[in-house]
């Protein structure tokens, strides 16, 4: 299968259309969003080269099967995915901050914390912690979300003085933000898994509240396995994890931490097919479903046909 990298689409009622880093959100007369989840794999901020067949299938899937385990805690903004690599859904006014929960001192936290900072995002963290130990409970670490550049850090009573949310916004969506880490843990358990953080964006439309994009992905997540966490923990061992670390890894290992100057190494068709097996392995590790994959030929017209066929139930 070619890998999906780009998309020009132009459905009825089309009033603009948004391209991410991965996806392409098409705008629908102010009122729904079309979010086609491309085959583009991004790291360091940097999108490679070359894309990574059914990667937006995997995505798509796994966001679109979380929506609807958790649709009962928050409204979502799914309405329907006509396609693998499509979600439809309401369009909302995006908060300016991402709601990131962490069960686990590790990645950037860690760091920040082998470098002597004891408080994240104006939380205190206890002493003599160490890499990958569990939160007495998940704290929230928000960030805002950045239109260019990287996304800081913010304290939530910062989000609050500078106006970014309401206190009753920001309360609600705290709320939220706990209710679905703990929906993502129950289900990550149950596969053997550990939901170690993740983020969660959230908007408004007609004065309510929706959770909106990617949710439990292994792009907007981190997973370790549960089998040898504590053997490995004791041990000061890596943690076996189940993210696009794997891809970051490879970077590294290959010179490539988007730095200036640096340049990305080959993707080999030997590199990529690995990607994509890694994708799929996650997807079936997440779900504990066997990943089917779509019929690849003519994937731009299948993508068309599915959504205009949906868009016409709409209206």
């Amino acid at each position: 299968m070619d890998a999906i990298v780009k998309t020009d689409f132009n459905f009825p009622g089309q009033k603009s259309v948004y391209k991410g880093k991965v996806r392409d959100v098409y705008n629908i007369n102010d009122e729904y969003l079309i979010m086609v989840v491309s085959d583009r794999i991004s790291a360091f901020d940097v999108v490679l080269p070359e894309g990574v067949p059914y990667k937006g299938q995997v995505l798509n899937q796994i966001a679109s099967k979380f929506l609807d385990a958790t649709s009962d805690i928050v409204p979502n903004w799914k309405i329907a995915t006509p396609d693998p690599m499509v979600t439809i859904g309401h369009k909302c006014e995006p908060f300016k901050v991402e709601m990131v929960i962490r069960g686990y001192l590790t990645g950037s936290s860690w760091r920040a914390y082998k470098n002597g900072a004891r408080t994240l995002c104006g939380l205190p963290l206890p002493e003599n912690m160490k890499e990958n130990q569990k939160f007495a409970s998940p704290l929230i670490t928000p960030t805002t979300k950045a239109d260019e550049g990287h996304d800081e850090n913010i304290s939530k009573e910062e989000i609050i003085a500078q106006g970014l949310v309401s206190r009753e916004d920001y309360e609600l969506l705290e709320k939220y933000t706990y209710a679905l880490f703990q929906r993502g843990t129950e289900i990550a358990a149950q596969k053997g898994l550990i939901l170690v953080d993740t983020k969660y964006e959230f908007g408004k439309k007609d004065g309510k509240i929706y959770l909106i994009d990617e949710i439990h992905t292994p792009d907007s997540s981190r997973y370790f396995y549960a089998d040898g966490y504590e053997e490995r923990f004791a041990k000061g061992e890596k943690q076996k994890q189940l993210s696009k670390e794997f891809v970051r890894e490879w970077l590294m290992d290959n010179g490539f931490q988007g730095l200036e100057g640096q340049k990305i190494p080959e993707m080999t068709p030997a590199v990529v097919n690995s990607i994509t097996d890694r994708y799929i392995e996650l997807y079936e590790n997440i779900t504990g479903e066997k990943f089917e994959k779509a019929e690849c030929d003519h994937v731009q017209k299948r993508i068309e046909d599915n959504v205009n066929t949906c868009l016409k139930t709409l209206y």
